[in-house]
């Protein structure tokens, strides 16, 4: 029987609607997007490439806004506004990858939108850094927070703005000394 990791998202949201912080990691946190100097963010063709696939978000998904976002040496921050229509009919079992913890193990997975983004902008990236040959790759999963009001989104929204200029201090800076 095939092996299927337990999911990190949480059961008591469908992913369908509403904003969410998101944190998107490259793998080893390796350097892939730039380097931060004379504290600006300097970025690589990969991190220009990932700038420009956060900008135009809603071209490539009408029902995805990015309204903030950084992109870091290895990894990238976004607040990430879903549109959508949120479905509470649909079971959290059914989000399972594993067919047997569904509610009828013969339907379909459903893909929740905020899921579907982050695999087509990993995929996007991934494949232009192919068609560049150059090295990339993602470290698996990525991180969510559900945006809890006003306070919340202001917090995050600093976080997001003065992050750069943070970097000496950032947790994903392997450097720090």
């Amino acid at each position: 029987m095939e092996q299927y990791r337990k999911t990190p998202r949480a059961k008591f949201l469908d992913y369908e609607g509403g904003d969410y912080f998101i944190t998107i990691c490259t793998a080893n946190r390796k350097h892939y997007f730039g380097e931060i100097y004379d504290g600006e963010m300097h970025l690589t063709p990969i991190g220009l490439f990932v700038t420009e696939q956060l900008t135009k978000a809603s071209t490539f998904s009408f029902d995805i806004e990015i309204p903030l976002f950084v992109v870091m040496p290895n990894h990238i921050h976004a607040i990430v506004s879903i549109h959508g229509n949120m479905d509470l009919t649909l079971p959290a079992e059914q989000r399972s990858p594993n067919p047997a913890l569904r509610a009828n193990e013969t339907c379909q997975r459903h893909i929740p939108t905020l899921g579907r983004f982050i695999s087509s902008l990993k995929g996007a990236v991934t494949k232009y850094a192919r068609s560049i040959d150059t090295e990339f790759s993602w470290q698996g999963r990525y991180h969510d927070h559900f945006i809890r009001g006003n306070h919340d989104g202001n917090n995050i929204a600093e976080y997001i703005i003065n992050n750069i200029s943070r970097w000496t201090e950032d947790c994903f800076n392997d450097s720090k000394g």
